[in-house]
C-alpha cells in the first residue's frame, strides 16, 4: 500500500483516532489475520463466528502493525470504523457480525481502497465476472501482463468485499495492472465492487447457473453481471464473450469500447482450428484484426481457450502483438490451487484436482477434459468421475445434479462416484440414462470415496475430483496421491 499516516487514513475513512495521535505510518501490508501481520502494515480487526479479531489488536501491533482498522475500541492504536446504516451488501462475509463492527470496518476498507486506487493514476484496473472460470481467467490475465509491469492479482478467489478492497490495496507507485475477479450473488454485489476499484477493462465470461438461487433466473444473473460494463467508462474496454447470447447483449450496456471474443465469427479476437492433446491442453489458431498467431496451452481443458482469448483481447489493446500474446499464453501456467491441477502417479494413474469448486458449468467443462483425456490413448483409459454436490442452485439443486448424471453417461465415463446425499440426483440421473450394475455408485462422504477408490482405481485410470469447496473433496485427490508414493 502507498504510505499512509492513521491520521490520514481516518480522515479516509471518516473515522476517529484511539489511543495514537496518528503519526504512525502505515507502509507495509493489510492483514485481517495476526498472525500474517508484516512490519508497518496494518491489521484489520474482523469479527467472525468463532473469533473476534478485535481481541487480537495488542497482538498484531506487537507483531509489527502500525495500527489497527476496528469496528470498537481496542487494546491497540486504531483508527475506529464510523458504523454505517445497513448491514454490508455482501454480509456472508461476516456470518459472525452481530453487532455491525465488521461491516464498519468493511465499509472503511473499501473506502481506503478507493482513495489508493483514485491516487496511482498510472494504474489499469481490470475486472473479470462470470458464472464459471473467473479465477482461471484472473491468473491468465496476470500472467500476460506481468511483463509490462507490475501486476497484482487475488490469491485463489479472494473476489468479495473483503479480498476486493484486500487486493486494491496491495497496489503501490510501482504497480502498473490490478487484475481483480468480482464475484455476485444479488443485484447491486458487482456496482459495489466497481466503486472500490473503478475498473477501465471489464470482461464477462458467461452467464450460467451459479448462484441461480439468490439471482432466481439466468435472465437475473445477466442483469448482476452486466453492472462490469455498465460501470466502464468511455476510453473503457468491455470484453464480452460472443458464443453466450446473455453476455453478447451486454453490449447495448456500456459506453466503453466493446470487444467480442469466442469462436463465433462474429468475434473481434477468435480462436480457429482447436486441437486437444493427450492432456486436453488445447493448441488453436489466434485471428485477431492484428494478425494471426500459433496458440499452445499448457492448461487442461477447452474451456481455457475462452479464457485465453479474454486475457489475448486485453493484451492487444494494451499493445501487444498476436506473437507475443500467443508467447506469454503458452507460457502461463496454473496459479490457484485445486483447479484442473493433473498429476500422474508412478504407477500410471492419472489425477485430476479440480475440486475448489463446483457448478453446473465448470462441472460440465471438467467431465469433456476428462473424456478427452481417458480418449487420448488407445486403447481408451478407464475414467472415474468422483463428484460431489453443487452449492447454491435453489430449486434447480435436483434437476442440474441429475442432467450431470445424465452427461457422465452420454460422455462415455466408465465410473462415476457421486459423494453426500446432496449430490445423489447425479447416481439417480446416470441410472436413468442407461448405467447399470456399479458403473455409478453413491457414497455418503469422502472418507467412504477414497476407501472405494483406494481398493478399485488401477494403473492408468484417470480420475476427476470435482465439487463445491465447502466440501472439501481435494481430500479425496490428495489421498490417491499419497497412495501412488507407497
Amino acid at each position: 500500500m502507498i504510505a499512509l499516516t492513521l491520521a490520514e487514513i481516518a480522515e479516509i475513512v471518516g473515522g476517529r483516532l484511539h489511543a495514537t495521535d496518528g503519526s504512525p505510518v502505515v507502509t507495509g501490508t493489510i492483514e485481517f489475520d495476526s498472525r500474517k501481520v508484516t512490519g508497518g502494515g496494518l491489521y484489520l480487526a474482523l469479527p467472525g463466528e468463532r473469533v473476534d479479531g478485535h481481541d487480537f489488536a495488542a497482538q498484531a501491533v506487537a507483531a509489527g502493525a502500525a495500527g489497527v482498522l476496528a469496528g470498537r475500541e481496542v487494546d491497540a492504536p486504531a483508527v475506529i470504523a464510523p458504523p454505517v446504516e445497513t448491514k454490508h451488501a455482501n454480509a456472508y462475509v461476516l456470518a459472525g457480525d452481530k453487532t455491525g463492527e465488521g461491516a464498519a470496518v468493511l465499509a472503511a476498507l473499501a473506502k481506503l481502497a478507493r482513495h489508493v486506487t483514485d491516487r496511482l493514476k498510472d494504474l489499469t484496473v481490470v475486472g473479470i465476472t462470470g458464472s464459471a472460470g473467473k479465477t482461471s481467467t484472473k491468473d491468465l490475465i496476470a500472467q500476460v501482463l506481468s511483463p509490462v509491469g507490475e501486476t497484482i492479482a487475488p490469491p485463489g478467489s479472494f473476489n468479495n468485499e473483503l479480498g476486493h478492497p484486500w487486493t486494491a490495496l496491495r497496489a503501490t507507485e510501482d504497480t502498473k495492472f490490478l487484475v481483480l475477479e468480482l464475484s455476485a450473488r444479488g443485484i447491486g454485489h458487482i456496482a459495489n465492487l466497481c466503486e472500490i476499484a473503478p475498473p477501465r477493462f471489464g470482461a464477462v465470461l458467461n452467464v450460467g447457473t451459479a448462484h441461480l438461487s439468490e439471482f432466481g433466473s439466468r435472465e437475473g444473473i445477466a442483469q448482476g453481471k452486466g453492472e462490469l460494463v455498465e460501470s466502464l467508462p468511455e476510453d473503457g474496454v468491455a470484453i464480452l464473450n460472443a458464443d453466450d447470447p446473455l453476455v453478447a447483449g451486454m453490449a447495448s450496456r456500456t459506453k466503453a469500447k466493446v470487444v467480442l471474443v469466442g469462436e463465433s465469427t462474429k468475434a473481434d479476437v477468435r480462436a480457429e482450428n482447436i486441437v486437444l492433446d493427450e492432456q486436453a491442453r488445447a493448441s488453436f489458431t489466434l485471428k485477431t484484426a492484428q494478425g494471426d498467431a500459433e496458440v499452445k496451452l499448457g492448461l487442461n481443458g477447452t474451456h481455457q481457450v475462452g479464457n485465453a482469448l479474454v486475457a489475448a483481447a486485453i493484451a492487444l489493446e494494451l499493445g501487444a502483438t498476436p506473437a507475443e500474446v500467443a508467447q506469454r499464453l503458452g507460457a502461463a501456467e496454473r496459479v490457484s490451487a485445486h483447479r484442473m491441477d493433473i498429476t500422474e502417479r508412478a504407477d500410471g494413474v492419472t489425477v485430476i484436482d479440480d475440486a475448489y469448486n463446483a457448478n453446473p458449468d465448470s462441472v460440465r467443462a471438467a467431465l469433456k477434459a476428462l473424456a478427452s483425456i481417458a480418449r487420448s490413448t488407445t486403447p481408451a483409459r478407464r475414467s472415474w468421475a468422483v463428484l460431489g454436490p453443487m452449492a447454491e442452485l435453489g430449486d434447480d439443486a435436483v434437476r442440474e445434479h441429475d442432467e450431470i448424471g445424465r452427461l457422465v453417461v452420454r460422455l462415455d465415463i466408465s465410473k462415476l462416484v457421486v459423494v453426500g446425499e446432496a449430490a445423489r440426483p447425479m447416481h439417480q440421473g446416470a441410472h436413468l440414462e442407461g448405467s447399470w450394475g456399479d458403473e455409478s455408485v453413491s457414497v455418503p462422504d469422502a472418507d467412504a470415496a477414497i476407501a472405494l477408490l483406494l481398493g478399485e482405481v488401477r494403473p492408468g485410470d484417470v480420475v476427476l475430483v470435482k465439487a463445491s469447496n465447502a466440501y472439501r473433496l481435494w481430500r479425496i485427490a490428495e489421498a490417491l496421491l499419497e497412495a501412488g508414493t507407497k
